[in-house]
């Protein structure tokens, strides 16, 4: 089926808005106030509400009655729990895979990490942190655990927010090769160094945020979507 231009025209506005926030062009709890966005956007206000409510149920935007929409503005103490909560349950997707990955779903994961490392090269940051994402959510897929799945979906869009805001420094390279050290002791069927991997990589990932980084920085809307 063929996407209306009603919603190539929603999305175009919701990536506009993902891709400013993913490379840091708009800080946390930044105001996106709808007849602004029409302005610089070029768009109309049914279809800018319709894309910040679609970024909202991403946790990428914050939504308030009688306020209107913001920026997502993650606690130190938010990012934490994200981060723990998604350890537990990495670690059992890693347990369930080590026992029942077979040929064809290693080789789906061979291919993902290829994607990670394609958008790692072309040094496209929201892609970057897009691919990452998928890797682990790959993972869960792969579990056949359909609610398993949507638990780590909400996970991995709320603490990619945290990364596109906070992340100090460019590790994806380091990510990447994590991925990798991963996926060979799944591989090899041993969780117990698999979840070691997988705990260092995330832990990597929560340490390299710094949540006071966008302290006393402003935007200007119209040149960030110029």
């Amino acid at each position: 089926m063929r996407q209306s231009d009603k919603e190539k025209e929603i999305q175009r506005i919701a990536d506009a808005i993902t891709h400013a926030i993913c490379t840091q062009q708009i800080p946390p709890g930044t105001r996106l106030i709808e007849s602004q966005l029409m302005v610089h956007l070029n768009a109309n206000r049914n279809h800018v509400r319709a894309a910040l409510q679609r970024l909202a149920l991403k946790h990428l935007v914050t939504i308030k009655n009688n306020v209107g929409a913001s920026v997502a503005e993650p606690s130190v103490s938010e990012a934490h729990d994200i981060f723990n909560a998604r350890l537990i349950v990495e670690r059992g997707i890693i347990e369930t895979l080590c026992e029942k990955l077979s040929s064809v779903d290693l080789a789906r994961l061979k291919k993902q990490l290829h994607k990670e490392t394609f958008a790692i090269h072309s040094e496209n940051r929201v892609e970057i942190i897009q691919e990452s994402g998928n890797f682990h959510l790959l993972l869960a897929k792969l579990c056949n655990n359909a609610i398993l799945e949507e638990m780590l979906k909400d996970l991995i869009a709320r603490s990619s927010l945290i990364i596109s805001l906070y992340q100090q420094d460019d590790n994806a390279k380091c990510c990447c090769n994590e991925h990798r050290e991963i996926i060979e002791h799944i591989a090899q069927k041993q969780p117990e160094k698999a979840i070691v991997c997988m705990t260092k990589h995330l832990e990597h990932l929560h340490l390299s945020q710094n949540m006071r980084m966008w302290e006393g920085k402003t935007v200007n809307l119209q040149a960030v979507f110029a």
